[in-house]
């Protein structure tokens, strides 16, 4: 067994069996580019809950997190209440904290609004795309809520609108190299 650590995600992922929580992610999601905006918000949703949390932890809890965020509808998530946000921290299968929870439905309304504005989530951030790093993190911390840099970054990172996600020699960098290419 090397004591070598991984010095990225694409070398951990390719140590580990094919349905390793963490392979399949980096094999058919992170850095995939997503075309809903239900879906981008979705993963939204993950990434301001993993804060000061394991990613292996929100990739357990993926599907639990879909469905008691109402399969990521944005306008569902917007108009949450009181009741919602009680069966939401209620929910053990998801993560439990009212600050994220009210973070959520709050980018939910945000996200409307930009929606209204752009014609769609998918829209405004191809619209900032030429944007660095530092001027997204700028971007997103003014217009929602629980992004910090880092949230924000793996964000952009994990949809495709930055570099980063997969090293060059990765099989799966030329997989979505071709896939943005049409070919």
């Amino acid at each position: 067994m090397s004591l070598i650590k991984p010095n990225s995600y694409c070398e951990f992922v390719a140590t580990l069996e094919s349905d390793n929580i963490h392979k399949i992610y980096h094999d058919t999601q992170y850095g995939f580019s997503i075309e809903s905006d239900n879906e981008l918000f979705g993963r939204l949703i993950l990434e301001i809950n993993q804060a000061g949390l394991s990613w292996t932890t929100i990739l357990n809890k993926q599907e639990n997190f879909k469905s008691a965020y109402s399969n990521y509808n944005i306008d569902h998530i917007a108009n949450y209440g009181y009741r919602e946000i009680n069966r939401l921290l209620l929910n053990k299968g998801i993560i439990r904290n009212k600050l994220k929870i009210k973070a959520v439905i709050y980018n939910a309304n945000k996200v409307i609004e930009i929606k209204n504005e752009h014609g769609s989530f998918k829209s405004w951030l191809d619209l900032k795309t030429p944007m660095n790093i530092y001027e997204w993190v700028k971007l997103f911390k003014n217009t929602f809520k629980f992004t910090g840099g880092e949230i924000t970054k793996e964000f952009l990172m994990s949809t495709g609108y930055i570099k980063g996600a997969h090293r060059n020699t990765c099989p799966i960098y030329h997989k979505i190299n071709k896939l943005n290419n049409g070919s």
